[in-house]
């Protein structure tokens, strides 16, 4: 792979790395590789947490007669290094999860069946609980709810005589009179139906 980089090559390629990474993260240089004419990279251990088996690699510019340069700097996987998998277009994904929930919808299917079946039947006792509830309630329960008496509220269900006085004293206390269809006399809805 490599010989040891020269002290000069690592003080330039180490001042370029630590423009991007800060010092703690960057361990010894270890390695000098010829990539092509004039353009060698220098490895250095990488420190920081999480990145075990990686590298720095700094690549300089080395042309006779000048000062070497930085040309990049980046973080490379060595051998045994942790690698996420590769990359896999989201069609090919797709295909593959489409195929999956295929395979599986048709034994779901048979479980739906299944446990549809079972459904129907607590459906059915949960039908008779119910009319049995309604039973136990009797004439009470058709005409009260929470409390409230249903056929007191309807209009027309109360007896002259329970209404304590006269229908203009009804109207001092801010109740209008209710025609036959349920709302105020006079209406427009009675105004078309006499109308229509």
């Amino acid at each position: 792979m490599s010989e040891r980089p020269s002290p000069q090559e690592v003080e330039i390629a180490r001042a370029g790395l630590l423009e991007i990474t800060d010092a703690k993260t960057v361990g010894d240089a270890f390695a000098r590789v010829d990539e092509v004419d004039g353009v060698v990279s220098v490895l250095f251990h990488c420190t920081l947490d999480g990145y075990p088996g990686w590298h720095w690699t700094v690549s300089l510019a080395a042309v006779d007669g000048d000062e070497p340069t930085v040309l990049e700097a980046e973080l490379q996987p060595g051998q045994g290094a942790l690698l996420a998998p590769d990359w896999v277009p989201w069609a090919d994904r797709l295909a593959e999860y489409q195929a999956s929930q295929e395979a599986d919808g048709d034994d779901a299917d048979d479980d739906f069946d299944d446990a549809s079946d079972e459904d129907d039947s607590d459906d059915d006792s949960d039908e008779d609980d119910d009319s049995d509830e309604d039973d136990d309630l009797g004439d009470a329960g058709d005409d009260v709810y929470d409390g409230v008496d249903v056929d007191e509220l309807a209009p027309g269900s109360q007896d002259d005589g329970e209404q304590g006085g006269s229908d203009e004293d009804s109207d001092t206390d801010g109740d209008e009179h209710l025609d036959a269809d349920g709302d105020a006399d006079g209406s427009q809805d009675d105004q078309q139906d006499q109308r229509g």
